[in-house]
């Protein structure tokens, strides 16, 4: 899923009041399974919660500002898009199976290793949504190589020489972890019971990602394209549905390029894997012509 190019470029402020609303007035319908849109009402509650006026949302005569309008437009948008579209995509640890059952075997062809989860007993098995991501790729990669388990930090260079290295390591990378045109975090939990803290850090984690990749490309004029796929009905639907409002926030804030969201996967990878090889293709050309 790409952003809405409305709430893109929105101010810092803007996403510090997205994320006070929501922690204050919650990001669920209770008992209904859905994602909340607050009224113009409640945007003066919740601040009025934390003792802070409202009064740059609504005017002294209860008409939205412009900020205002804006803010309950994004609310609509972020409870439309995740009641409609994702909530749909979501796939359980038996749709993913046959989903990847389905690609594995008309790429048989395929060399790759399979990925296993980390469950044991019974519930080890192959980690379906990475497993589906590192098919796609090669699928689509023209032959080009990609970094499926990068064992080392992502890192730029200028000159030879390091120019940044990102904190942590990620689930992958293309073509490779030294100056990739893409990097991605995969986030699938099929047989989880619970929303622990690490599935909440693996949202965090991305989030740290994104920060460092704003600096770079604000400093450094170098944009690599970060992506995050995650997975699993019960975890983020049934029990994270308030970690999804945070990952919609993330994609608008500018720190992913683009989440897919369960069978996502399936319908927009390969377009995107084309993509960057355009731009490995483009960097070829160039590198061969004369300089001037």
């Amino acid at each position: 899923m790409l952003p809405d190019s409305r709430f893109l470029k929105q101010p810092k402020h803007f996403w510090a009041n997205v994320r006070t609303i929501s922690e204050q007035n919650g990001y669920t319908v209770r008992g209904k399974g859905q994602i909340k849109i607050p009224t113009k009402g409640e945007l003066r509650s919740a601040l009025a919660q934390v003792n802070l006026l409202a009064d740059h949302l609504i005017d002294a005569k209860d008409v939205l500002t412009p900020l205002g309008t804006t803010l309950l437009d994004y609310f609509k948008f972020r409870a439309d898009i995740l009641n409609t579209f994702v909530e749909p995509r979501l796939m359980d640890a038996e749709q993913a199976k046959k989903a990847y059952e389905e690609l594995s075997t008309r790429l048989i062809g395929t060399k790759l290793p399979v990925p296993m989860n980390k469950q044991k007993g019974e519930k080890k098995a192959p980690a379906f949504l990475t497993a589906m991501v590192n098919l796609l790729i090669e699928e689509n990669a023209d032959g080009l190589p990609c970094d499926h388990d990068p064992r080392s930090l992502t890192t730029i260079t200028l000159g030879n020489a390091p120019l940044r290295t990102l904190s942590r390591r990620v689930d992958g990378a293309f073509p490779s972890s030294v100056n990739p045109i893409a990097i991605w975090e995969i986030k699938e939990y099929y047989y989880t019971t619970t929303f622990g803290s690490r599935v909440a850090d693996g949202v965090y984690e991305s989030l740290l990602d994104g920060l460092e990749l704003e600096e770079l490309r604000e400093h450094e004029n170098i944009d690599v394209k970060h992506y995050l796929m995650v997975d699993a009905h019960y975890t983020w639907w049934d029990c994270g549905r308030s970690y999804l409002c945070r990952i919609l926030d993330m994609l608008h804030m500018g720190y992913v390029d683009e989440v897919l969201f369960g069978r996502e996967v399936l319908e927009r990878l390969p377009a995107i894997v084309k993509e960057w090889v355009a731009v490995v293709r483009k960097r070829e050309q160039d590198a061969k012509k004369p300089s001037p």
